[in-house]
């Protein structure tokens, strides 16, 4: 790794160049070769990137270690989840002192017995270097547990099955699954989906009955649409299995009498293209939140179970332009719906009676609210969690006879005498060039003085609808301690601010996402919250597009960038129907195969717009076995990026050898790679300590 004078030199990729032509247009890519995972000249690569991003990072590995056993003590590590309560059992999640994974058990009846370990995943993931435990379902009867492994950081998922009396789990396995798992109310028949092998699109779902061979399974539906994904659930109310279909724009929904696993399924609503729906079932009705009758910010309706089709839907809460509704929740007496309205959550509770209809008051500029697990119809609390910027996590259960909160668990932050008045959050709206105002949430230490020499990390995601929500994080606290603002862009391609907010940032608007970004970062420059010799920023999966997208547009105003398994091929990829997700993709960016959408891409694709011009300092991270993002997508990215960029600042890549798009599996373990990231900003910034 050091030439003759010492000097640390980076590896260079060799060059095979290949024409991939379309639309008669020819690119050429270069390295295209490194999509080859098994290939012995590919992983000498990889090794060799490791190995130079190890030896540039060395002076940090006092720092890097620091990072880690300092976040690391902030987590209690004997931790337990707040116990909920299924069809008579109490269900905990539990870690002890010293170990990685998780550890769940139940108690029968009452908090008070002795408990029964499900499972231990410490012993399960010995011999592993990578262990994920999926879906546990238990049977109707509670004398069953069907679960789920992942040993490879593929999503690919393999299931057994459990005897709770005895402790014997069966040697039968079902490979390649989502690992998600359903029961039928026989106590045998359970549910599963198969991804295909290749594209690893959830497409099939299989019927698995007790003491029969997997051989024997039988398919009851194969989504044949490579554009959409299958799932199966059981309702609440435990009366109907559901089989779904979804893809970026439209869903579809198949029901079942649980009762009667050997039947037919029978359609709910036809697909139709840009209608979305979910489904709740109760006392009869089955209530919908969809975007029926260009519904944009989605309405909840109700039907009866015997007459499910559009036409028989009836509006019980409208459609309002200024409002989106996320989900809801049912129980006997109250319907819970998760609003949002100006970016900020709202949990609103009405009484089926209808005299009841009101709001949970929350008092912050900048928290998350959230529905939390409320499996049981009959219960009198609705549990809930809350925290902010500045707020560690509550789990809260609200009595809606006494209307009184109990608050059942506080993230505890340990070893850093945590105080939330030492921070401050606010929410700033800088103005983006065609006029619209990005909302963003910041947060920092007391005492900030807007001079222009703050460091700050913005961060942004901005695609699939999905919102980032202002949550706290112990974890970043040591960034803020060290002097760091930390900056959320709510950038369009997200719905922070209802579904329009989405469909201004995506297909052949998509551009919006990386301008929205710039200009609040030019917003943070021109207020003196920083400047370009401090201003860093952070994306991951579409928000590595972001990043790769705003250094190839505006490299002269950030100091530094750290991507994360980055979407940066976004041409190439979009063309190989046989890349995973693939297919599913084409309603959230468009399908290159046509002309305007392969133009449209082209021009903001990171990989295919890296120039020759100088570009800030770089951390790329990526896992060899990821799923989502193929790791070859940024190994190609940093191999070009070396090759035609023409400043002496750092770029360099780090490859997990053993995950995937998750990162490593441990509950530390991935504290590692954020020591590594927090390092190579603080050493930047020239703060070592």
């Amino acid at each position: 790794m050091k030439n003759t004078s010492g000097i640390v030199t980076p590896p260079v990729a060799n060059k095979k160049p290949k024409k991939l032509t379309i639309h008669n247009d020819t690119r050429i890519d270069n390295y295209h070769w490194l999509n080859r995972r098994e290939d012995t000249e590919v992983l000498d690569y990889l090794n060799a990137e490791n190995a130079y991003t190890k030896a540039m990072m060395k002076h940090t590995e006092g720092l890097q270690k620091s990072l880690f056993e300092e976040m690391k003590a902030r987590i209690k590590e004997n931790d337990t989840s707040v116990p909920y309560k299924l069809n008579g059992y109490w269900y905990i999640t539990r870690f002890e002192i010293g170990k990685d994974y998780p550890v769940y058990a139940r108690k029968k009846e009452s908090l008070e017995v002795e408990e029964e370990i499900m499972f231990d995943c410490n012993v399960m993931a010995k011999q592993h270097s990578y262990f994920k435990l999926g879906g546990i379902a238990i049977s109707p009867d509670n004398t069953m547990a069907a679960f789920s492994t992942d040993i490879v950081s593929r999503r690919q998922y393999t299931i057994r099955i459990k005897n709770l009396k005895t402790g014997e789990v069966y040697k039968d396995e079902i490979k390649n699954t989502t690992g998600s798992i359903t029961w039928a109310n026989d106590n045998k028949t359970l549910f599963y989906t198969k991804k295909d092998e290749v594209t690893l699109r959830s497409y099939k779902i299989f019927k698995h009955v007790l003491g029969t061979y997997i051989t024997e399974d039988v398919e009851v539906y194969h989504e044949a649409d490579e554009t959409f994904n299958t799932y199966i659930y059981k309702t609440k109310s435990k009366k109907y299995l559901v089989i779904g279909s979804s893809s970026t724009l439209s869903t579809e929904y198949r029901i079942l009498d649980a009762d009667t696993p050997d039947g037919k399924f029978e359609v709910f609503q036809e697909r139709i293209r840009d209608l979305e729906y979910s489904i709740a079932h109760f006392k009869g009705n089955f209530y919908i939140v969809t975007n029926a009758d260009a519904s944009t910010n989605f309405k909840v309706c109700k039907t009866p179970e015997d007459k499910t089709s559009k036409d028989n839907w009836i509006d019980i809460i409208p459609h309002r332009n200024n409002v989106l509704i996320e989900d809801i929740e049912i129980f006997k007496d109250y319907l819970v719906v998760n609003e949002r309205e100006n970016g900020l959550n709202n949990i609103r509770i009405i009484h089926w009676n209808g005299k009841e209809d009101y709001y949970l008051p929350f008092d912050n500029e900048t928290y998350n609210a959230y529905i939390g697990n409320n499996p049981d119809f009959e219960s009198e609390t609705l549990r809930y969690g809350y925290n902010s910027l500045t707020t560690p996590s509550s789990i809260i259960d609200y009595n809606f006879k006494t209307k009184t909160k109990d608050i059942k668990k506080e993230q505890e932050v340990l070893g850093c005498k945590f105080k939330k008045e030492n921070y401050e959050s606010q929410r700033i709206w800088p103005t983006a060039r065609d006029g619209v105002k990005i909302p963003m949430s910041i947060v920092y230490k007391k005492g900030l003085k807007l001079d222009g020499s703050n460091p700050v990390l913005q961060y942004a995601y901005g695609s699939y609808g999905s919102t980032i929500d202002p949550t706290f994080s112990s974890i970043r606290l040591s960034l803020l301690d060290r002097g760091f603002i930390y900056a959320i862009s709510h950038v369009r391609g997200g719905e922070y601010l209802g579904r329009d907010w989405y469909e201004n940032g995506k297909l052949l608007l998509k551009k919006n996402t990386f301008t929205d970004f710039i200009d609040c970062s030019k917003h943070l420059i021109a207020k003196g919250y920083t400047s370009e010799k401090h201003l860093y920023a952070y994306g991951g999966s579409a928000g590595g597009l972001l990043i790769g997208a705003i250094i190839n547009m505006n490299p002269e105003l950030y100091k530094g960038v750290l991507a994360a398994v980055p979407f940066v091929d976004v041409v190439t990829t979009m063309l190989d129907d046989s890349i995973p997700l693939t297919t599913g993709e084409y309603d959230e960016w468009g399908n290159p195969n046509n002309i305007e959408f392969y133009n449209y891409m082209k021009s903001y694709s990171p990989y295919d717009n890296v120039v020759s011009q100088n570009y800030p300092n770089i951390l790329v991270t990526t896992g060899l076995h990821d799923s989502q993002v193929q790791y070859w997508e940024p190994a190609k990215w940093v191999a070009k990026l070396r090759d035609l960029k023409t400043d002496d600042n750092k770029l360099l890549l780090h490859i997990d050898m053993d995950s995937g798009h998750g990162g490593a599996s441990g509950r530390f373990e991935s504290l590692k790679e954020v020591a590594l990231e927090y390092a190579f900003l603080l050493d930047l910034e020239e703060i070592r300590h």
